[in-house]
């Protein structure tokens, strides 16, 4: 059928030759993440004659995107027109909701082939039986399926934080988050905090640059043997020594960037593997303001109940439409810290609507490294004595006939200036409001009787009204929030009341 190797394969050979130059990391000084959606086409039958035969589909990347950085919540803006979180996860989910926009036009108004067929009730439409998608990120989504056991010998990806620093998260009184100065010191690579940060007692010694830790002795290669098979739980780890192959103890765990959310219980940041609490739901960490952005992790774990196509389309569908699998690149991995904050998080969620359920999409790993992962660039530049940075731009790619691609920085279109903020050329075609823009004109493409009772029997006017209007998705948010992501972080409302 498929393999993950031949998904991250497909991935990277469309990521080299359907992507421009422009907004690809520099080279030997840049890298970046990449994640892409992969439609799996079944064949319509099987012969007969041939029935031990494998199967063989047709794979399709969709949709996909690449990027590392968020915007602050100071830059967040109430027209719907910036990206808030740029992470190469959510750019490809973005993209995605593009070509789901796209399949429903060529099926309602334009009769011609789509992923979708007519449900069964008017306006409503679901997707073929022969069909399903395929997640690949080149990395572990960040926040709760980061934290996972780390090898002595191995490098911490995170800024270490010192025993003394108050790395806490406050809510001031207009609901945006506060943080602490050593901790906006911490997340700058550039700040004193991060280029001599205190060894905490009893630790290996180790020396920090640039929010990296270093082992006094250095090892060859960038990955951890045995890393991908552990099953191993913080707890564990935190009480238990372990030997994992070539007699590697685990000491410590690769810490995630992304802070919990207030509400939630707060990490322990003890030395060692007992430094983080696990199934926390966490935000994005910015340079210098707080962002406002859930980690992937959460995100992708509300997609696993809710769907990947958002409250706007499923005013067009019978049913969300979910993931059936998730491939992770070559890198730090745990399979068991995956199923944790994926699935095992959402599991228990009861009671809700038709058509939603929880999903417990089948997770692999690839073996085949994005090459301008920060790993693999690293492993090229192993004399360089200049920093290594992520890549400031973003990349969106969907497979859709106009303007597919469009390379973002700083949540705008690459090159785009303060004087030219408010055009319409300052969009990216995955904003909010140009997402919003592409319903509304699938929806005056429609003659009003065949519109979903939804749509048809209120009058909308807002991107937020248009949201609420969509109960069963709503509902079923709802039920998630109230049995699993109670603490999760909401824009205001105000930030969703743009036409």
């Amino acid at each position: 059928m498929w393999t993950p190797d031949e998904i991250a394969q497909l991935c990277y050979e469309h990521y080299g030759i359907r992507l421009p130059k422009q907004g690809k990391p520099e080279p030997n000084r840049e890298w970046t993440l990449l994640a892409a959606v992969v439609k799996i086409q079944f064949p319509v039958y099987q012969p007969s004659d041939t029935p031990d035969k494998p199967v063989q589909v047709i794979k399709e990347v969709v949709s996909m995107g690449t990027g590392t950085k968020c915007i602050g919540q100071s830059k967040m803006r109430r027209s719907g027109d910036i990206l808030n979180d740029s992470h190469a996860e959510i750019i490809a989910r973005r993209s995605f909701q593009r070509y789901l926009l796209y399949q429903l036009q060529l099926a309602a108004t334009l009769n011609k082939e789509s992923i979708f067929v007519p449900g069964t009730q008017r306006g409503l439409w679901k997707l073929r039986p022969d069909l399903f998608f395929v997640f690949f990120s080149s990395h572990t989504p960040c926040g709760d399926a980061s934290i996972i056991p780390m090898l002595e010998f191995e490098e911490q990806p995170c800024c270490p934080v010192s025993r003394g620093q108050d790395n806490s998260l406050t809510l001031e009184a207009n609901g945006n988050l506060k943080t602490s100065e050593n901790e906006r010191k911490c997340e700058d690579p550039d700040s004193p905090v991060t280029k001599k940060m205190r060894l905490e007692p009893g630790t290996s010694a180790r020396f920090f640059t640039n929010g990296t830790a270093h082992h006094g002795k250095e090892e060859s290669g960038p990955f951890a043997p045995g890393v991908s098979d552990s099953n191993l739980t913080v707890k564990r780890l935190a009480t238990v020594t372990c030997v994992a192959p070539r007699s590697a103890t685990v000491v410590d765990i690769y810490r995630t960037g992304a802070k919990c959310v207030p509400g939630e219980a707060e990490d322990l940041r003890k030395p060692g593997a007992a430094y983080h609490q696990v199934g926390l739901l966490r935000v994005k960490p910015g340079r210098g303001d707080r962002t406002c952005s859930m980690s992937c992790s959460d995100k992708m774990a509300r997609w696993n109940v809710l769907g990947c196509q958002g409250a706007l389309l499923m005013h067009f569908l019978e049913e969300p439409i979910y993931l059936s699998a998730v491939v992770i690149g070559k890198c730090p991995y745990s399979q068991e810290a995956m199923q944790r904050a994926l699935i095992g998080r959402c599991q228990n969620v009861l009671a809700l609507p038709k058509g939603f359920g929880v999903q417990e999409p089948k997770i692999q790993q690839s073996g085949l490294l994005f090459e301008q992962s920060r790993c693999a660039v690293q492993a090229k530049r192993a004399d360089s004595s200049s920093r290594l940075v992520p890549c400031g731009a973003a990349i969106s790619w969907a497979a859709v006939p106009e303007q597919p691609l469009d390379v973002t920085a700083n949540g705008f279109p690459q090159g785009t200036t303060k004087k030219g903020i408010r055009s319409l050329q300052a969009r990216s075609r995955i904003s909010k409001v140009e997402l919003f823009r592409s319903f509304q004109k699938l929806l005056s493409s429609i003659s009003e009787d065949k519109w979903p009772d939804s749509l048809r029997l209120q009058k909308l006017d807002t991107y937020q009204e248009h949201k609420e209007a969509a109960s069963a998705y709503q509902e079923a948010w709802s039920a998630l929030r109230k049995q699993a992501f109670g603490s999760w972080i909401r824009n205001p409302s105000d930030y969703h009341q743009f036409k």
